[in-house]
């Protein structure tokens, strides 16, 4: 006799097949999982219940298929059900069996089924036409057979069946333009759903797989031979001690999860019991992926539960500024939707992944302590991403990360921690110096290094786009504020070199307004200084934005545009100055092109354009042929 679904409706199927499930492949998972879960179930029942005689050993899932038939098979050993159980839980929509018996058996701690929700079945439709359920509980001598095509119900009838246990049989639904439904009869396609979701099921998943072998007494006369394959491993590598695995088993698990033929910079295997119990097991890729530091990345680490992969990338796990991690998380402590395709708003996933960030920052923190080579190779790599999480968000993550830092130091001609810096400084130095530009080589050669670095000063060079915005973040560090070399506000003259300094300025007054006027106020102000050594001029910025930050911040792909406000700053003890007033004097029209050479000229040393390359190219031939 026909029944129809308890749920009442075509409606509510419907959207459990279509909108629940995003992926079709995702039914086989489901599946096998139930499979898992009735042989859990019959395995629970034994050690408390003598009269369960099980062969322990030979508990599994086995897979077969029929192309002609257009039949896929998944059948277990496990607990079976009887006409009333299959009603109740195939007849109901979301329903489930598991979820029953966790309840009934909630004493027992180590009940950790993975089917709770009781949809999971249903999901088989989205590539079927019928289903067939065929079940002998343990201990009956009576099968039931359960039938549907998804529709209008379903019947049940009683039925023969050798062994106990369940047999689920899909029919396929035909190829269309839109999907090739045909794939889920191919070995290959059944293979590689398992090794995605199921690998870690703990009991074997079986299948009949064609092999050709050479036959007998010949060297090259082959035959088709079938036998059963194991297609999962069942024990994931996370799972086992840490003592028990070796270095290549590691790489090796590394290689074949994430497609990576390098082995990994660092390996974190953690197990950790409590509120939110987790086993984990992160790796620092020696090399950044090709998309990395693209738009198209994306984050996250593989999610299971009980072993059963729930997501490939779960971006909750991991902050941005460790994005570069990869690795699994598996957690029976989860509260999934009823798809299990997706998370809950769940206060766990939060738990473990404080916990999880806080063993990242450790093992970066033992590998600068104590591997500092290896920790510079991490860092020229992924340095970029530390940097910008101490940038991002407002600076809310900056004391975590302020510590894992590197700047090259101009002193020591190597990259140094920020704490490293502070320890060097002589006991009177009040700041932190630093300065930048595109490389190394470029800001060594800037006029305003020149001068602090003879006094002996330590100066950071930042190369990166995002430092100085780190810097700005930070404000300081252990109470020594940073200080840009080209910053108006840096003064290391003495008091009677600044009364000088002074002096000259208020002299050259006019000079300097009259040059000032010819460059069409691109700079605010023109001045002597005695922050230079050998070199005749410089730039130096007054605010928050540098010649530098100007650079980057205009290179932006947005509508962005920022300009500093500049200052031309000239060394009064160069024969440069003299000429100025020589030319104030008896030639303006002379000193407005010096103006605009000395100030273009200080613009390239800063590695900054030139608005007028032609025009100031004019001038220098006009003034050398002279």
């Amino acid at each position: 006799m026909k029944k129809k679904f308890k749920a009442e409706s075509k409606k509510l199927l419907d959207m459990m097949i279509n909108s629940i499930y995003t992926n079709k492949e995702i039914f086989l998972r489901e599946l096998i999982s139930n499979a898992s879960d009735a042989i859990d179930k019959i395995y629970y029942r034994s050690l408390t219940d003598s009269s369960i005689k099980l062969d322990k050993k030979n508990l599994n899932i086995r897979i077969s298929v029929d192309k002609d038939l257009r039949t896929l098979s998944i059948s277990d050993n496990g607990c079976g059900m009887n006409e009333k159980e299959l009603n109740d839980y195939l007849g109901v929509i979301a329903q489930s069996d598991s979820y029953s018996f966790k309840q009934e058996n909630s004493e027992q701690t180590d009940v950790n089924l993975i089917g709770q929700f009781g949809v999971g079945f249903y999901s088989a439709f989205m590539v079927s036409n019928s289903i067939s359920v065929l079940s002998r509980p343990y201990g009956s001598d009576k099968a039931y057979l359960w039938k549907s095509n998804g529709c209008d119900g379903y019947t049940i009838e009683e039925s023969s069946k050798d062994g106990y246990g369940t047999i689920i049989t899909l029919y396929l639904k035909e190829d269309d333009d839109d999907f090739k439904y045909s794939e889920f009869l191919e070995e290959y396609k059944i293979r590689s759903i398992i090794k995605k979701y199921s690998d870690y099921i703990n009991y074997p998943i079986i299948m009949k797989v064609n092999n050709r072998v050479l036959k007998e007494g010949t060297d090259d006369e082959y035959i088709d031979s079938t036998q059963d394959e194991t297609l999962n491993s069942m024990i994931p590598i996370w799972k086992k001690k840490k003592s028990e695995i070796t270095e290549e088993e590691y790489n090796n698990f590394y290689s074949d999860k994430f497609f990576d033929y390098e082995k990994p910079l660092k390996v974190i295997h953690s197990s950790v019991e409590g509120q939110c119990s987790y086993n984990s097991l992160l790796f620092i890729p020696s090399h950044a992926p090709y998309d990395f530091y693209t738009k198209e990345y994306e984050k996250g680490l593989q999610l299971y539960s009980n072993g059963v992969l729930i997501m490939d990338k779960c971006s909750e796990l991991l902050p941005d500024y460790f994005s570069f991690v990869r690795g699994i998380v598996d957690t029976q402590d989860l509260s999934l939707n009823i798809s299990r395709e997706t998370l809950q708003q769940d206060r766990n996933i939060k738990v473990i992944a404080k916990s999880i960030e806080n063993k990242i920052k450790n093992e970066l923190s033992n590998m600068l302590k104590n591997d500092f080579e290896e920790y510079k190779k991490f860092f020229k790599i992924f340095g970029v991403q530390i940097k910008f999480g101490i940038y991002n968000n407002y600076g809310m993550d900056k004391d975590k990360l302020q510590d894992l830092v590197l700047f090259y130091s101009s002193n020591k001609e190597d990259y140094i921690t920020l704490n490293d810096y502070v320890l060097s400084m002589d006991k009177d130095q009040k700041d932190i110096y630093y300065a930048s530009g595109e490389n190394v080589s470029k800001v060594s050669s800037l006029p305003q290094v020149e001068l602090v670095k003879s006094k002996g000063y330590d100066i950071l060079y930042l190369t990166d786009y995002v430092d100085e915005f780190v810097i700005q973040v930070l404000m300081e560090y252990e109470g020594k504020h940073f200080m840009n070399v080209c910053s108006n506000e840096l003064d290391l003259g003495s008091d009677d070199e600044k009364k000088k300094v002074e002096e000259k300025n208020v002299l050259y007054k006019d000079i300097f307004e009259y040059m000032k006027s010819s460059l069409d106020d691109q700079v605010s102000d023109i001045k002597f200084t005695s922050r230079l050594k050998s070199h005749p001029i410089c730039l130096t910025s007054k605010g928050g934005i540098s010649a530098e930050m100007e650079k980057v911040i205009n290179a932006m792909p947005n509508d962005e545009k920022v300009k500093a406000d500049l200052v031309l700053e000239i060394n009064e003890n160069h024969d440069i100055a003299l000429k100025l007033k020589e030319l104030y004097d008896n030639d303006k029209e002379l000193l407005s092109k010096y103006a605009k050479i000395l100030y273009s000229q200080a613009r390239l040393i800063e590695g900054l354009s030139i608005d007028n390359p032609t025009e100031i190219s004019n001038l220098v031939c006009e003034i050398i042929s002279k």
